[in-house]
């Protein structure tokens, strides 16, 4: 049995659609460049620090005490006054989060709409539709944000091998930032079964 959707509500689902592409874009696009990028300087650092075999002892720390203090600054939560987005690790982290709540607010406004009642019945239920996917298409920054943490983790643990290398003479004076990774990302469920039905939407907002 074939559905009717009013033209109203095509325009309404193309503008949704649209709305959701803007935010989400540039976010993925930051990622992604920010991760090949860094695999490549990685790549560069690593090759760099396989040629301190022939360096002397004071050159060696120098350039250790150097990388240890390029991953803090790699790991560490942006300033505010000086953040450089999609730079840092947890910058691209938030940025990712703050386009997931934004889907979910718009998600929100769109049930309250159909909520409301007074509206034709087949365009309810293919908004609703709508709004059971991107309720699961949210699940993407619970995945990408527990992946970059852990990827931040792991450069603690370098770092923190890294300075117990460094001479105490070697290392530098300046106060490095502490690193916190936030851990306040909302998470979204994806629903198992079927299609989720208007109880079961209303259900998922009140969590």
């Amino acid at each position: 049995m074939s559905m009717t959707i009013d033209p109203g509500t095509e325009t309404s689902e193309a503008a949704i659609r649209a709305a959701l592409r803007a935010e989400l874009d540039p976010a993925l696009s930051a990622l992604h460049s920010f991760v090949d990028r860094r695999i490549a300087e990685l790549s560069a650092e690593l090759h760099a620090s396989v040629e301190i075999a022939d360096m002397g002892e004071s050159r060696m720390s120098s350039e250790l005490a150097r990388i240890q203090e390029q991953i803090s600054q790699l790991i560490a939560v942006p300033a505010a006054a000086t953040r450089n987005s999609g730079l840092e690790l947890e910058a691209v982290v938030q940025a990712t989060e703050a386009a997931a709540n934004t889907i979910m607010e718009a998600a929100e406004a769109i049930q309250d709409w159909v909520a409301g009642g007074g509206q034709d019945a087949t365009a309810v239920a293919a908004i609703a539709a709508r709004v059971n996917s991107i309720f699961e298409a949210c699940s993407f920054q619970d995945v990408t944000g527990q992946r970059i943490r852990r990827a931040i983790q792991h450069l603690q643990q370098v770092e923190n091998m890294l300075e117990t290398m460094v001479p105490d003479g070697a290392k530098s004076e300046t106060t490095r930032p502490s690193v916190q990774v936030a851990t306040a990302i909302r998470t979204v469920e994806k629903p198992s079964g079927g299609d989720l039905g208007q109880d079961d939407i209303d259900a998922l907002l009140n969590m």
